[in-house]
């Protein structure tokens, strides 16, 4: 494994007493990550308990109505619990267990990383504790109940801008102050190495099932592969199997919220500076005083200030674009995919698609596009309902 660093991105910059426990999980996934036997009960529960491989689905509608590419979604909206999150909350709560530790704990924006350490917290009997801003508490109200039917502590956080970031600010607090039977299961590609690795790597089943999908369906590698970024955990998944194929291009989107002119977005690619926070070097929104500035987002899973370190790096070597979308964008994507296709994507996802809605057409029709849906929509439903106007009841 390397040093944890992306570039001049990634390290450790954390406290001295979280490093022994960060040592203690790099020690630990260098032995696991090698291990048959974790490696074959990690497959196992994939293929029984989240559902894998999931779907590869040709959207035939879409492709016409757009014209130009064909375009796939890898419908990581179908796996137990509802997202990809799953993939990475099973492999590090297996991995804390064998560890030896018997609690977890961990952060989560739109709730969907909660639901799935949740999930994989009581699959395999183990006491956990999630952070939640409080605004997301409200504006992800649902996820919450679900979190505490599965028997997890619900923790809002009333700190900050009460979202994400400061929801990752408690937990990494929380962990400094049990590392000895604790583990902190972090959502995204993002934090002091070897986080960024574990996650990646845990994800990257994702693009591995699209590279034998699309040969089976198409004969041939996609052209391009779409995924939305906050921290940028699917999109790492989908990319990391494609780094060396010159031919494959790929497109991060970003959330632009009201507009990346305004101080109103989380899009860090387009507006952040170089800067260390949450243990890791990498592009940040930051104001005139090298601050973390507030962020926004109408997805409370890309509203956060910074951008995973490798996602950073592969934006410094041009390998891969990052691009600015819009609420209003993403809501019309939202709305799009629901009436093209019968498929309701989360509204994180629904970044990616708004950009795909851009540039397919301008694609030649032998093109082939692969677009990772992430998550399903259920949880945003009263959220676009609210952005529309419009009043639900339960």
């Amino acid at each position: 494994m390397s040093k944890g660093r992306f570039g001049q991105h990634g390290g450790q910059f954390v406290p001295e007493t979280l490093m022994n426990a960060v040592e203690e999980l790099l020690e630990a996934y260098e032995k696991y990550s090698h291990d048959e036997a974790f490696l074959s009960e990690l497959q196992t529960l994939h293929e029984t308990y989240t559902g894998r491989p999931s779907l590869l689905y040709y959207a035939e509608k879409m492709t016409k109505d757009l014209g130009g590419a064909k375009i796939y979604l890898k419908r990581e909206d179908l796996n137990h619990t509802g997202s990809h999150k799953i993939n990475n909350a099973l492999g590090q709560v297996l991995l804390a267990k064998k560890m030896g530790k018997t609690r977890v704990i961990a952060e989560t924006g739109a709730g969907q990383h909660g639901v799935a350490t949740a999930t994989a917290a009581a699959l395999m009997g183990m006491e956990c504790e999630i952070y939640m801003g409080e605004e997301d508490t409200e504006r992800q109200a649902l996820n919450v109940f679900r979190m505490e039917l599965l028997g997890a502590k619900v923790h809002p956080v009333t700190s900050g801008t009460k979202t994400l970031k400061d929801a990752v600010n408690e937990t990494m607090r929380e962990w400094t102050n049990r590392v000895e039977d604790t583990h902190y299961v972090l959502g995204s590609v993002m934090g002091p190495h070897p986080f960024p690795t574990i996650v990646r790597d845990f994800q990257s089943i994702i693009g591995k099932e699209v590279r034998s999908q699309i040969l089976k369906a198409e004969g041939k590698l996609p052209d391009l592969l779409i995924a939305c970024v906050g921290g940028g955990s699917n999109a790492m998944g989908l990319f990391y199997e494609f780094l060396k194929e010159s031919s494959v291009k790929m497109i991060g989107c970003e959330a632009a919220g009201h507009g990346i002119d305004t101080d109103q977005h989380a899009a860090t690619i387009s507006k952040g500076t170089l800067g260390i926070f949450h243990g890791m070097k990498s592009y940040f929104c930051q104001d005139e005083y090298g601050q973390i500035a507030p962020v926004y987002s109408i997805s409370a899973g890309l509203d956060y200030p910074g951008i995973g370190p490798e996602h950073a790096n592969l934006h410094d070597s041009g390998r891969a674009q990052y691009v600015p979308v819009t609420d209003n964008e993403a809501v019309e994507a939202f709305e799009y995919l629901s009436r093209v296709e019968g498929i309701i994507p989360a509204i994180e996802s629904s970044h990616a698609i708004a950009h795909a809605r851009k540039i397919a057409p301008s694609m030649g029709k032998d093109e082939v596009i692969v677009i990772n849906l992430s998550g399903r929509g259920d949880k945003d439903v009263a959220a676009i309902a609210r952005y529309k106007g419009v009043q639900i009841y339960e």
